[in-house]
């Protein structure tokens, strides 16, 4: 009897997995395609993001290329002592930091700006131009945008400097000036990104409901009252998932621009996590150090993001997730 029941429950319980997993099956049938066209980028951040991520063991091993990684002995925390209690660290944790508050501060706003204006234009033609003028310099790469820098600020023969020191007979050297590094790298990222930045918004702003404004009109509202009233607020959830992105890379910092952009004289204000890793890692190869910061980086980048998705649904906004 005890068989029979097992039996039967145990074909109860087969029926309502078969039940479950018909319309997963159907769905499967129905949208194949475009699952299909998942797998590609499936297989991208497989391989490329998450099997690599077996290799945080080497923050934890004395790594050496001979043995390999499974042959290379054991550390334990040492790499992570190593990188706290080095006396640049302090220094290069703040450099970190602040260059990466001042591109949330002064660098977000200016792409929201620069979509509300567009978004007011109505000669479509001016407003392609305006979009292909500020949004071209996101394809150069920072070496080309350094090449021009450099040639307005070059001490000896860049625009800037020249047509200075011909006004007044004095020599300026911005590149080598520690107080002008980070103004700087900020105006750079501003003239490079904001047009892509702007493009969001814009994506963003295009899905606002056209009845709004159409309702505002009826009622009376003027143009910034149908700014503060409509617009902003229908392109606030962007805002705020980009600046949770944003929180979540707050110690990256822009390695590519700063290591570009660095020298021997502005070390002291530009010198940041990654730039050191990069000398620690590739030039020291001391692999197991660099791999402990990356480690150390990604685990408080996820404690930022969590947070800020967080306080973001908190404050009435929708969050990632």
């Amino acid at each position: 009897m005890k068989t029979e029941n097992g039996i039967a429950a145990g074909t109860s319980g087969a029926k309502g997995i078969n039940r479950r997993l018909q319309p997963i099956g159907r769905d499967l049938l129905r949208n194949r395609w475009l699952y299909l066209m998942m797998v590609p980028g499936l297989l991208y951040y497989m391989i490329y993001h998450y099997v690599p991520m077996g290799g945080l063991i080497i923050a934890f091993k004395d790594y050496n290329m001979g043995d390999g990684i499974w042959g290379s002995r054991w550390t334990g925390f040492d790499n992570f002592v190593t990188v706290f209690s080095s006396p640049d660290f302090p220094q290069l944790l703040r450099n970190t930091l602040l260059i990466s508050v001042y591109r949330i501060v002064f660098n977000m706003v200016p792409d929201l700006l620069l979509a509300l204006m567009l978004n007011e234009i109505r000669a479509q033609w001016f407003k392609r131009i305006v979009q292909s003028v500020t949004y071209g310099p996101y394809f150069l790469s920072w070496v080309i945008v350094y090449g021009l820098v450099f040639s307005f600020l070059a001490p000896d023969s860049g625009l800037i400097s020249t047509g200075w020191r011909e006004l007044t007979g004095q020599s300026i050297s911005l590149l080598t000036d520690k107080a002008f590094f980070r103004p700087l790298l900020l105006i750079t990222d501003f003239w490079k990104n904001t047009g892509f930045g702007a493009i969001i918004y814009l994506a963003a702003l295009s899905s606002i409901n056209k009845e709004l404004y159409e309702a505002a009109v009826v009622d009376g509202a003027g143009r910034w009252r149908q700014l503060w009233n409509i617009t902003l607020p229908g392109v606030r959830d962007v805002f705020i998932l980009l600046l949770i992105l944003r929180v979540g890379t707050i110690l990256d910092a822009g390695f590519e621009q700063i290591y570009i952009f660095l020298n021997a004289r502005v070390t002291e204000v530009g010198d940041i996590i990654d730039t050191w890793v990069f000398r620690r890692g590739l030039e020291q190869l001391d692999f197991s150090v660099a791999t402990a910061v990356g480690f150390f980086k990604s685990v408080i980048g996820f404690i930022l993001v969590l947070s800020a998705n967080r306080l973001a649904k908190k404050f009435g906004g929708s969050g990632i997730w």
